[in-house]
């Protein structure tokens, strides 16, 4: 069976930085993408930022400039590298992986930014 696990997760002030990985373990045949997702209270899922098995990368407007996704391919793990954090960054965020299909998501963990 397929897994996620993200971690590194935390409390942080507004301007700090964190950095979340998320490893997928278990038969994989490929991964073509990896995707960070967040839900905070309240309000929808939104994909914060996305990445391919060639390194090409997407971000949501909100966080362009602040985060950077990137991946290890021999380790079948993305990070996301989260700097000049703001409290509306507070969120469970959520990893994925696809291959020609949803290979899972992971439990999340919780980043809060606050002052």
């Amino acid at each position: 069976q397929v897994q996620l696990a993200e971690s590194g997760g935390g409390s942080v002030q507004p301007g700090g930085s964190l950095r979340l990985s998320c490893v997928v373990s278990g038969s994989i045949f490929s991964i073509n993408t990896m995707n960070w997702y967040r839900q905070a209270p309240g309000k929808e899922r939104e994909l914060v930022a996305g990445i391919t098995s060639r390194g090409s990368t997407n971000y949501a407007d909100s966080v362009k400039g602040r985060f950077t996704i990137s991946r290890d391919n021999a380790k079948n793990t993305v990070y996301l590298q989260m700097n000049s954090l703001r409290p509306e960054d507070t969120a469970v965020y959520y990893c994925n992986a696809r291959s020609s299909y949803l290979i899972g998501w992971g439990q999340g963990t919780q980043v809060t930014v606050s002052a």
